[in-house]
């Protein structure tokens, strides 16, 4: 028999546990009142006699407590229940204190790989942690119901960003209102900034706004380079000033004051870059920061924000120095390239600039691509028009906007009446189910598996509305630069957000995980087999897409699936599941699981099969979704990525390629560092082995991690296959 403990860890059965805690409460109580043997190995003979292969417990207790009723130990009884309720006191308070010294003391291995890119041994970052765990204590006591709390801790589910709840005014993510901020001023720590003149300083205020936006939430932030466009024209046009008083020919007074405005933007791009990869944020890190280059998102300004993309692609094909004084590549800014006829086809005025993100590709591991015309056709607002906008941080898309009948609700200064605002929304939390959890638990009985689905989903959309009623009560006052100044909303002191957490102004996610292994449990399939496995995962993603339809439908609140970037939860779900159902072949036999709808690591295919096939699951992802392919060092075979590119544009909303860029300070080898059956990571040239001397970037789960892994990760990474080779690609 096995125990489910509290936490939903399971451990073998042990009667004198019983046995002991019934002698304690015996110690207690004089006379008739104490537990004979005899009664105490009838308790214990009882429950074992249950024949029960797992038993929580809780219901262990219960059984106790009744028997000693039973046996008329009213006096025991009391004891006992008074015995097992300061012993939960002790362990609620014990877990925090010991998770804070393991911290301080770098033991504490769910903390030193939490986030790839957060370093547990800096300070900045263990101010962040040792105020997330005390907000975890919090979340886990006072604010979620005791059946969350178990779910989470069995990997049933995931409450994601317990480590902020216990704020009630932080939300996820967001796409920054930067045109609004830079064109009609803005307010940082009660300092007036207003509207820039030049492009060096448009790019460095654009830079505090990140800072200031990030440590008022804790997901990702996006930015548009569109809305610093309109700058380089102000800097020409003062150059341009500046010699034709010198009297110069108009031919000389254009040649000139474009070379300065090109040199103004190098500087401007690297102050930029420099700012957001040296600041740290209260959550103890660089933001995590996303800029989004979609040519298309102006007509006026369209010269002037390819010459701030093209700067941008070249100063992230040179990289960052390292300490070492060696460029490496860095895990933010995360660079979104939006693909369109002027810049895929050959002959199109800007294709210069996708050969350029190409090399940055095979380089950096970014840009990321976006296919305006996939989004067009998959991203229609209320009156039915295709629109193509960023995503916040990594994957997390918006849902089509809603709210143009109602309005400018959220009183930005550059609202324009009936057309589809999406600088200036926000996600206001995520819950994650984990799908082979509900497969398992079937037991592979079709019935079964969709009326523990149904209630799976039950228990994540009332973690969702506990999310939401925790911001419902917030005023703009909380976070000046959010909702009054402009980041996200020009609300008036005092004023509630209430209205943006309605109408499809904000979305809440309904994260998934695990899709292959959900199936391969169901059909003994994947779910790439273009047959019963395939069928049947469609049907899951589309369950899950009905279930947020109803509650959008039902509450007004913009409910969306999400296909989660699992990053150290793939590790606790994967240890979960193996402790709840032991190892079952191919579904709980690694330290991982796979991310949301993605083809499994490990599996064979090729490139286009992948992203062809991973679209139509991508489809029903609409609050997040990336795909991506691995590759080898393609930086001598650019004709590769760019037809990867090409049929990005016509197959796939989202996706990205994986490339390997790495670097080792003590032999100053490049290349690719691997890792062995240990899963330790280590330079194939010298055989160093020390993380602090070695610079590994990898695509976690749709951005860079730079700070190495938790072991789940790190098998994952190992077990990745290459969905293309260094030949010339077929993707017809």
């Amino acid at each position: 028999m096995k125990i489910v403990k509290r936490d939903g860890h399971i451990v073998d059965y042990d009667s004198s546990k019983i046995e002991t805690a019934i002698k304690k409460a015996n110690n207690e109580v004089r006379g008739k009142e104490k537990a004979t043997n005899e009664e105490i190995k009838e308790i214990i003979q009882y429950i074992e006699e249950l024949n029960k292969k797992r038993i929580l417990v809780e219901d262990i207790q219960d059984i106790i407590e009744e028997k000693l009723m039973e046996f008329g130990k009213y006096q025991l009884a009391k004891k006992y229940i008074t015995y097992r309720y300061t012993r939960e006191l002790v362990r609620k308070a014990n877990t925090t204190d010991q998770t804070i010294k393991e911290l301080i003391e770098g033991e504490n291995e769910y903390w030193n790989s939490e986030n790839s890119n957060k370093n547990a041994q800096v300070i900045t970052t263990q101010r962040d942690y040792l105020a997330g765990i005390t907000s975890t204590d919090i979340t886990r006591r006072f604010l979620l119901p005791t059946e969350i709390v178990e779910a989470h801790d069995s990997g049933i589910i995931h409450f994601h960003d317990a480590d902020y709840f216990a704020q009630n005014a932080l939300h996820n993510c967001e796409l920054i209102n930067l045109d609004d901020m830079l064109q009609n001023g803005t307010v940082i720590n009660g300092v007036m900034i207003e509207k820039p003149h030049r492009f060096i300083t448009a790019a460095t205020i654009a830079t505090q706004i990140i800072l200031a936006v990030t440590s008022s939430s804790y997901g990702g932030a996006t930015i548009s380079l569109t809305h610093l466009a309109p700058f380089v024209r102000s800097s020409y046009e003062q150059y341009y000033k500046k010699y034709e008083k010198r009297k110069l020919s108009k031919e000389d007074c254009e040649k000139f004051a474009w070379e300065d405005t090109r040199k103004e933007i190098g500087d401007g791009v690297q102050t930029f870059n420099y700012q957001v990869n040296s600041m740290t944020n209260t959550n103890g890190q660089a933001p995590f920061l996303s800029v989004f280059m979609y040519l298309n998102e102006t007509t006026e300004y369209k010269k002037e924000l390819a010459m701030v993309i093209e700067e941008f692609l070249k100063q992230r094909i040179l990289g960052f120095k390292n300490t070492k004084g060696v460029y490496i590549t860095p895990a933010f800014p995360k660079l979104l390239y939006v693909l369109e006829e002027d810049n895929i086809n050959e002959d199109g005025e800007f294709y210069y600039l996708t050969k350029l993100a190409a090399e940055c590709t095979a380089k950096r591991m970014v840009p990321d691509y976006i296919s305006e015309k996939v989004m067009l056709e998959l991203k229609k607002n209320e009156n039915g028009e295709g629109d193509c906008y960023p995503c916040m941080g990594c994957r997390s898309f918006l849902t089509p906007d809603r709210t143009m009948h109602l309005g400018n609700i959220a009183k930005a200064k550059n609202y324009v009446e009936g057309k589809g605002k999406y600088y200036g929304r926000f996600n206001q939390g995520v819950v994650t189910l984990n799908l082979p959890d509900v497969a398992l638990s079937s037991e592979k009985d079709m019935d079964k598996f969709w009326k523990i689905m149904d209630e799976r989903l039950e228990l994540c959309h009332k973690a969702l509305q506990i999310r939401h009623k925790r911001l419902s009560g917030v005023t703009s006052d909380v976070a000046p630069i959010l909702w009054q100044n402009g980041a996200l909303a020009r609300l008036e002191p005092g004023e509630s957000i209430h209205e943006l957490l309605h109408h499809g102004y904000s979305t809440i996610s309904l994260g998934y995980a695990g899709l292959y292994e959900c199936v391969k449990y169901m059909t003994g399939a994947s779910h790439t087999d273009n047959g019963e496995g395939k069928d049947f995962g469609l049907k899951v993603m589309e369950k899950l897409n009905d279930a947020c339809k109803k509650w959008k439908a039902e509450e007004d609140i913009d409910y969306s699936v999400y296909g989660t970037p699992i990053e150290s939860t793939t590790y606790k779900f994967a240890k979960c599941l193996k402790e709840r159902f032991g190892t079952v072949e191919g579904v709980t036999d690694k330290n991982y699981i796979t991310n949301s709808y993605h083809v499994p690591v490990f599996e064979e295919i090729d490139a286009f099969t992948k992203l062809k096939l991973e679209s139509e699951f991508q489809r029903l992802s609409p609050g997040g979704a990336i795909s991506y392919i691995e590759t080898p060092n393609l930086q001598n075979n650019l004709d590769v990525i760019i037809d990867v590119i090409k049929f990005i544009y016509d197959n796939i909303m989202y996706a990205e390629l994986n490339t390997k860029s790495d670097y080792c300070q003590k032999c100053g080898y490049t290349g690719e560092i691997l890792i062995d059956d240990n899963l330790e990571w280590y330079c194939p040239n010298c055989g160093n082995r020390d993380h602090n001397s070695l610079n590994v970037a990898r695509r976690t789960c749709g951005y860079i991690g730079t700070n190495f892994w938790n072991k789940g990760r790190t098998q994952e990474i190992k077990e990745r296959v290459l969905h293309i080779d260094n030949k010339v690609a077929d993707c017809k």
